[in-house]
């Protein structure tokens, strides 16, 4: 019996697959598959994806065809195209490249914003700030990630306390909307719950978006207790695929297939279509010759 859960509003999910999934990846996509990957998500009612990363190719080298990408994408007035930066460069590069938003990236430790942007804590926050006001000047929407919010592979534990502050400033700049991360996949539901209670009574007028890794078996958790505690933005990866190249072990995303075959059950609309999700999973599998981390491509949905 399907089961039913008024208390949890339509979720969006951001598909970031063709970056963060792609970006930790030995075998280099070509810029056709990554367009087939991003088109194939769109067939199958993705509205909002990460499309690149404009990050220097020595450090990421799966990004290195960004601007390629970008000129490949179809111009659809019901999709928005984003683009990850880490700094102004970057900001510039995405710009130019005609993304539709700007999807800026704090870091809640030092040890981590140092291995992956060479920034600190307050300087990243400080870059964040600038470049979210730079977007919009240019006319592109902008947002902004809090990564490593519940741990950090370097410095350790993360104080609630400090995302919270993080997120206030932030919120000064304006972006129309913050993410919290799970960067390396350590947190677990009720501090999920607690976290996000305690950021939104702080900046209650913010949305809100989820960014979930499964390295630890507790992504999908999380992102039901994100749902029952009122975020309506969730981030996912086709079939699992992904994690950051700066984080030791931070694997996969919460594969897109588990969760709205989680959320699908429980009568909660995504606007996704499961079975194509579910084919682009295994085109993946295909491609890279390995199985994807995700289970419902494997296990196909509900028994009809």
């Amino acid at each position: 019996m399907q089961g039913q859960n008024p208390q949890i509003p339509d979720i969006e999910i951001v598909e970031v697959s063709p970056r963060d999934g792609l970006q930790n990846e030995s075998q280099l996509f070509s810029t056709d598959q990554k367009l087939h990957l991003i088109n194939a998500a769109i067939d199958a009612g993705v509205k909002r994806i990460e499309v690149a990363s404009f990050v220097h190719p020595k450090r990421v080298p799966q990004m290195a065809d960004a601007e390629a990408v970008c000129a490949g994408l179809s111009q659809r007035e019901d999709v928005t195209y984003i683009g990850l930066v880490l700094n102004q460069r970057g900001l510039d590069r995405a710009i130019a490249a005609g993304v539709d938003e700007a999807g800026c990236v704090v870091s809640a430790s030092d040890g981590f914003g140092q291995n992956n942007q060479g920034q600190s804590s307050q300087e990243s926050v400080d870059i964040a700030s600038a470049m979210i006001e730079k977007a919009r000047a240019a006319g592109l929407a902008a947002n902004v990630t809090i990564s490593v919010a519940f741990g950090c592979p370097f410095d350790g534990e993360v104080s609630s306390q400090r995302v919270v502050k993080m997120a206030k400033t932030l919120a000064q700049a304006k972006p129309h909307e913050i993410a919290i991360a799970d960067t390396i996949g350590v947190a677990n539901p009720w501090q999920v719950t607690d976290l996000i209670n305690a950021v939104k009574k702080e900046i209650p007028n913010m949305p809100l978006r989820m960014h979930f890794h499964n390295t630890r078996n507790t992504g999908i958790a999380n992102a039901y207790a994100a749902a029952k505690a009122g975020v309506q933005t969730l981030d996912s990866s086709i079939g699992g695929i992904g994690g950051c190249p700066f984080a030791p072990a931070a694997t996969g995303n919460i594969p897109t297939e588990d969760l709205l075959y989680m959320l699908e059950r429980a009568g909660v609309q995504t606007g996704l279509d499961l079975e194509k999700i579910n084919q682009t999973a295994k085109w993946l599998s295909e491609t890279m010759q390995r199985p994807v981390p995700g289970m419902v491509s494997k296990a196909g949905g509900f028994p009809k």
